[in-house]
């Protein structure tokens, strides 16, 4: 079974995170989102995973090298951005052979079993079979309806602020993708196409359906997403126990600092006397001074957060930035150009 990533994006709604690594490089719980993502597609018995590459291919590669638990790994770089369904069509091609194959986009972290949706995607034929994922606020999301028998018939553009949140069940794309070799012909070689909105449409009625999977699912573009996914899986979404703070070993925090929520403190950073990080993330080497509070934010690689400065409500600090003492940041970035 082969699995092709799409991880070409440049996770612009990220920066200044995405700056220096790629987006799916990005730590959760202190491991990349990659290494979740590829410990989703072993257990569903995937042996060959392709990585499509644009954006700063080069940490993927020197991270996870050729093989991961015995999976083969390859990577293509596109020439120039192809979009979902160009990018699909120039990591498969004549690699696929004739059997089906998964397509995922390289941004999400989800717990719905991969053998689960192959099975389905096998017992009803279909050319295609998309996972789809509940959720409460249908607004930022176009919604993808089914029949009883699970086929798609319509694909529907975000509803906009009149929709009613929660008179639901509303169903989105999630992302992950069986397919057919035969789908790939419908796509132009080397050509910027968009799968969702200009290949799955024009299989409605001819072998296109929809897995209700169930479990976590996050989409981890944008700061606030990201955070979540931290918080989430340090709180158990993914299996494992559920804790108030993951630490990593090297961590270095003082005994009247508090960390909690589900918050993520990665390898060397600091956590000062007095500072309080809550369900945030505080990545490897950064620093929180003293008396400073984190709330439902990001510190990047090296950033320095500084004495009772204030990083709150999603707000991003970039590797090697500085929040000044006594500052406040709220639902803000650090502008990029600021060391």
């Amino acid at each position: 079974m082969i699995a092709v990533v799409l991880v070409g994006g440049e996770g612009t709604r990220l920066r200044p995170l995405t700056l220096s690594r790629p987006k799916p490089m990005l730590p959760i719980a202190n491991r990349p989102f990659l290494a979740h993502l590829l410990d989703r597609l072993v257990a569903g018995g995937v042996d060959e995973v392709i990585f499509s590459c644009g954006y700063l291919p080069d940490p993927i590669v020197t991270t996870f090298g050729r093989e991961y638990r015995d999976t083969r790994l390859t990577y293509v770089v596109e020439p120039e951005p192809l979009d979902t369904a160009g990018a699909i069509r120039f990591a498969a091609d004549g690699r696929v052979g004739d059997e089906t194959f998964l397509a995922l986009n390289g941004d999400i972290l989800a717990a719905a079993p991969l053998a689960d949706l192959l099975a389905e995607h096998r017992r009803r034929g279909a050319q295609a079979t998309l996972t789809l994922t509940e959720v409460t606020d249908p607004r930022p999301y176009g919604l993808v309806l089914t029949a009883e028998d699970g086929a798609v018939t319509a694909f529907l553009e975000k509803p906009g602020d009149d929709c009613v949140v929660g008179d639901g069940p509303h169903w989105i794309n999630a992302g992950v993708y069986a397919l057919e070799p035969s789908v790939l012909d419908r796509i132009p070689l080397g050509q910027r196409v968009n799968i969702e909105r200009a290949i799955f449409p024009t299989l409605i009625g001819n072998g296109l359906h929809g897995w209700r999977g169930a479990g976590y699912w996050n989409d981890i573009g944008t700061p606030a997403s990201y955070v979540a996914a931290n918080v989430a899986v340090a709180c158990g979404a993914l299996g494992g126990p559920t804790e108030q703070a993951v630490f990593a070993a090297t961590a270095m925090i003082d005994g009247t600092a508090i960390v909690d929520g589900g918050s993520v403190v990665g390898d060397g950073a600091v956590i000062a006397a007095g500072a309080r990080v809550s369900g945030s993330v505080v990545d490897a080497g950064a620093v929180v001074e003293a008396c400073a509070l984190v709330e439902r934010s990001a510190v990047g690689r090296g950033a320095i957060v500084g004495v009772a400065a204030r990083l709150l409500n999603g707000s991003v600090l970039g590797d090697g930035q500085r929040l000044a003492d006594g500052a406040t940041l709220d639902d803000q970035r650090v502008p990029e150009a600021v060391a």
